[in-house]
């Protein structure tokens, strides 16, 4: 089985000045250690919501060969959140669907999910997912869309993710 590098950029003012412990990477390792069956290889940043740096950390997760990006944090509506605006800034696609699914998902807990901003995009051969930074919502918003992560990692020619069925159903199309 292939090695899965795992990029996580964590946007927190706070949390990257050490006002409060950041919560939300951990909590992004232990889900896709559930889902993932490969090894997995972490890269992790925790850095304050500025928009070039925010471009300039997932240029460097891309370099360094991530798989997968997950960020989290900087998705609402306050005029710090910028992390969706620095991910179309470095992708060539946007996956809309990523954003609208995790909404209507959020929209079952709380009627403020229309305020967030996720979104999902295709930088060279990373996918890069945009999470609310609540460890909570990180796993509300991760569940429904992964089924489609695999696949989606297939379609960039980027590396194969065997998943943990027993946790996670996945989607791949039956080859003919």
């Amino acid at each position: 089985m292939q090695d899965i590098k795992i990029g996580i950029l964590t946007l927190s003012d706070r949390a990257s000045a050490g006002i409060y412990e950041d919560k939300a990477t951990p909590e992004i390792q232990k889900i896709l250690s559930s889902y993932i069956k490969n090894e997995l290889k972490f890269v992790c940043e925790l850095i304050a919501d500025e928009f070039e740096l925010i471009k300039e950390k997932l240029l460097f997760l891309v370099e360094q060969k991530c798989d997968l990006i997950i960020t989290s944090g900087g998705t609402g509506p306050a005029l710090r959140d910028v992390t969706p605006e620095a991910t179309k800034a470095v992708c060539e696609k946007m996956l809309p669907g990523f954003g609208e699914l995790m909404r209507l998902k959020s929209l079952e807990s709380v009627p403020t999910a229309i305020l967030s901003r996720q979104s999902a995009g295709i930088c060279k051969k990373s996918l890069i997912i945009n999470l609310p930074g609540n460890p909570k919502a990180i796993r509300e918003c991760l569940e429904p869309v992964f089924p489609a992560v695999p696949y989606c990692l297939d379609l960039i020619e980027a590396s194969y993710i065997e998943a943990n069925e027993e946790v996670i159903k996945i989607f791949r199309p039956k080859k003919k």
